[in-house]
């Protein structure tokens, strides 16, 4: 018997700051203008990101998993690229109803939900708002309703409070990369390889934020409450798959987040701990989080979005 020949595998795009801010679009809402990239075809994974990225964190993400999804990665109001209308509040509810309006503008009814640091937070009250919007939710170091916000917060808010906290750590970082990538950098305190930080992310996380700072000190300051307190009964009610992945080397939230995690959400497929991995581990580890992603969504790996 002949069997046909398989199809070669396509190789996903690489998508480097120059692909990435090439593709870029702005979608008009009555919140500004939201900066997105977007990558794939059929039902819709929506990536939220951490503070201070953007939805370049998960760039490598939508390079493995746009054979599967219509991946997007838009940039919070605040940070990144997001163009903010004038008056219009940064905080996390505020960052859900514009992901609503956002999906109804582009006409999808639910998605796959994909995030990490604040933009875990911002995932779980969407999946609290919107229950029947959400498929599934893979989530990585973030805060909990137990630990929101997080201790090591509390100097960054501080300096927000007084105008200080870009001047102070961001524009620093954004002007020499060596520093960023201390221990006392961006780099050395949440990526697990500091070397992973390139100058080329450093700029596209840092640059949009200290031309704004503003707005970046909004967002920060959105940050000083407990946005997800009384968040529970609606986690536990929730019957979507959850699957966590966690950096065990995280200084900033806790293993035992991931364990509250696990224990609150009504359908939680367990914790998969990565040694040693710290809080922006997702955009260094892309295979990872492809293969959490995968498994979660019940698709096979056929090496359609293999990176040669």
């Amino acid at each position: 018997m002949a069997f046909a020949a398989k199809p070669p595998v396509r190789r996903a795009e690489r998508l480097d700051a120059a692909a990435f801010n090439a593709v870029r679009k702005f979608v008009p809402t009555r919140f500004g203008r939201i900066a997105l990239v977007e990558r794939g075809t059929g039902k819709a994974a929506l990536f939220l990101h951490g503070f201070p990225l953007n939805g370049f964190q998960w760039r490598g993400a939508l390079e493995r998993l746009s054979a599967y999804r219509r991946c997007i990665a838009p940039d919070f109001l605040g940070l990144g690229y997001t163009e903010v209308r004038e008056g219009q509040s940064v905080a996390p509810t505020d960052q859900v109803d514009m992901l609503s309006t956002l999906l109804d503008t582009l006409s999808i009814d639910d998605v796959d939900l994909v995030a990490n640091d604040s933009g875990g937070a911002v995932a779980q009250l969407f999946l609290a708002r919107h229950p029947r919007r959400v498929r599934s939710l893979l989530l990585s170091n973030c805060d909990t309703e137990m630990d929101c916000p997080p201790s090591a917060m509390k100097p960054v808010i501080a300096m927000a409070h007084d105008g200080q906290f870009v001047k102070q750590w961001l524009a620093p970082w954004l002007a020499d990369g060596q520093l960023a990538r201390s221990p006392q950098g961006l780099g050395g305190m949440t990526f697990t390889n500091p070397e992973n930080l390139t100058d080329e992310a450093i700029e596209m996380y840092l640059g949009p934020l200290v031309r704004d700072p503003a707005h970046t000190h909004a967002y920060a300051l959105a940050l000083e409450n407990n946005v997800l307190a009384g968040i529970a009964p609606a986690l536990r009610r929730s019957r979507i798959p959850v699957r966590i992945a966690w950096g065990a080397g995280d200084t900033i939230f806790s293993p035992e987040d991931a364990s509250y995690l696990a224990r609150t959400l009504g359908n939680s497929r367990g914790v998969h701990y990565v040694p040693k991995a710290k809080l922006f581990f997702p955009e260094e580890f892309p295979d990872l989080i492809a293969a959490e992603a995968r498994r979660l969504w019940g698709v096979a790996d056929d090496g359609a979005g293999a990176i040669a």
